[in-house]
């Protein structure tokens, strides 16, 4: 009796259900067991989900360094700045750059500047003039097919990408002082000498590493015949961005570059400068930073994640601090946490899918949109859902928090990178306190919601008696080329070089 009761029950509720809700297709499933069962399945869901946890935080445990980790990082980069400078065996290089002066306001003209560091290359005409910078730029594709092939077809391309600039702005038969800001770790005999020591980014043209840069690009120009340039200074993206911020803000000693790849330079006391004559005044260092740790020093911090982005680079072995910061490498290590966490049935219920086995799918920037606090989470998820992931709220969740940990170690790592050189300033000067600028550019610096704060917070608890401003460079290293040329054309007039 109790069971026809019930059946007509059902039935007269779908009837009402179907009536007032025309469009839903509604079924009702009468519980076999009760109440009891729900219990056991939620114990069963809740035991999952505990597990899930679990093993997410032992997978992202190495990314979360503490004080005393990053102070050891910030320790063996100061040992490491030591050794560069003196001329011994490093992970650091410390190339001088022969920039001995920064702009006194007394700089005038027009100059031209290139800025080669990374997937665009830009050509800057700069006018320096009573009231300011004025700066017209074009940016350029490098193709991969060129950046891996013959140094002659990449510096071809890079004069013919000048010729088309120079006949849109009119200034065809001209010859400008150009500044050059190369990007790759040089040696510097001078000012406009500079010989290319390796290609990093993933650049790897051929017969260009161990030659004069700018030899090459002015052998590119003859090949033109019709161009006239007057190469004047190479530059590193590093110091355009210092020289950049110290026009506009003379306490500006420190630069920084956080895109692509990474690297920084400062002003070092010139008596520290091993094979530099003279031992008054300063210079400016490039550190090549991002080589940091190739003899093993961040051994300690390196995980199977950064071993496997490692392996699959063009360069393994080689600039391992760069590959646990830069863009260029974030985005695989996720990819890389995401398979393994997959593998483990903790995401994606357990299924590869092919897109997510290609490599470079997951793009840096996506963790500065997946990290963003303006978006929703289901903005999150239609990120995630675009590459083909069939994820629940909670794989969404997981994958914020897998972006959070890297992103984070990235940060502090650079923060402590930052810590060390400020504090090498301070102590150079003898100083109880150090007030100090540091010029930034790139694209994950830049972009990413949380990165700068982070450098900031790991800067301020490393290096307490140093404040440290971070001024953004809003016109690129580019426009500190020119500065630098600037600067060298000032000094040749005043017959001081």
């Amino acid at each position: 009796m109790l069971g026809m009761c019930l059946c007509r029950f059902l039935s007269i509720l779908q009837e009402t259900v179907k009536l007032l809700a025309p469009e839903c297709d509604v079924s009702f499933t009468p519980s076999v067991d009760g109440g009891g069962r729900g219990v056991a399945m939620v114990t069963a869901v809740a035991a999952r989900l505990a597990a899930h946890r679990r093993l997410l935080e032992e997978t992202l445990k190495p990314f979360r360094l503490n004080l005393e980790q990053l102070a050891a990082v910030q320790a063996q980069m100061r040992e490491a700045m030591a050794k560069g400078l003196r001329g011994e065996v490093s992970s650091l290089r410390m190339l001088p750059t022969y920039v001995r002066a920064t702009p006194d306001g007394s700089e005038r003209g027009d100059f031209m500047a290139l800025d080669l560091g990374g997937t665009n290359f830009r050509v800057l005409l700069v006018r320096v003039a009573t009231g300011g910078v004025q700066i017209t730029n074009q940016v350029y594709s490098i193709p991969e097919c060129v950046a891996q092939g013959s140094g002659q077809q990449l510096f071809d391309h890079i004069v013919d990408c000048i010729v088309d600039f120079q006949r849109k702005q009119g200034l065809s038969g001209q010859s400008l002082p150009l500044g050059f800001t190369f990007s790759f770790p040089c040696r510097q005999l001078g000012l406009d000498q500079g010989i290319l020591l390796n290609w990093t980014k993933g650049f790897n043209a051929s017969d260009c590493e161990g030659q004069d840069v700018v030899h090459l690009l002015r052998e590119a120009i003859g090949r033109r015949q019709a161009v006239e340039l007057n190469v004047v200074a190479i530059v590193n993206d590093t110091v355009g961005t210092m020289m950049s911020c110290g026009y506009e803000d003379p306490r500006c000693e420190v630069g920084l570059i956080v895109g692509t790849g990474t690297n920084a330079c400062y002003m070092e006391e010139l008596r520290n400068v091993a094979g530099v004559a003279g031992d008054s005044g300063r210079m400016c260092i490039n550190m090549e930073w991002g080589a940091f740790g190739d003899d093993g020093s961040l051994g300690m911090l390196s995980t199977c994640f950064d071993a496997s982005v490692d392996q699959a680079s063009i360069n393994p072995g080689k600039q391992r601090f760069e590959k646990m910061i830069s863009g260029m490498y974030l985005g695989e290590i996720v990819r890389h946490i995401l398979l393994h966490l997959t593998s483990l049935g903790v995401l994606f219920r357990g299924q590869q899918t092919q897109r997510l086995q290609t490599r470079d799918i997951f793009k840096t920037k996506f963790l500065s949109e997946i990290e963003s606090d303006s978006l929703a989470l289901r903005q999150v998820r239609a990120i995630l859902e675009d590459l083909g992931l069939p994820l629940t709220t909670d794989d969404a969740l997981m994958v914020l928090e897998v972006c959070q940990a890297v992103s984070q170690r990235a940060a502090q790592l650079c923060g402590a990178g930052v810590a060390a050189v400020v504090e090498k300033i301070r102590e150079n000067r003898g100083l109880e306190e150090l007030t100090i600028s540091v010029g930034v550019d790139g694209t994950l610096y830049k972009l990413h919601p949380h990165f700068s704060g982070l450098v900031a917070a790991t800067v301020r608890e490393l290096a307490p008696r140093c404040t440290v401003t971070f001024l953004q460079s809003e016109d690129g290293s580019g426009k500190g080329a020119a500065l630098v040329t600037a600067v060298a054309c000032r000094l040749a007039h005043l017959g001081q070089v």
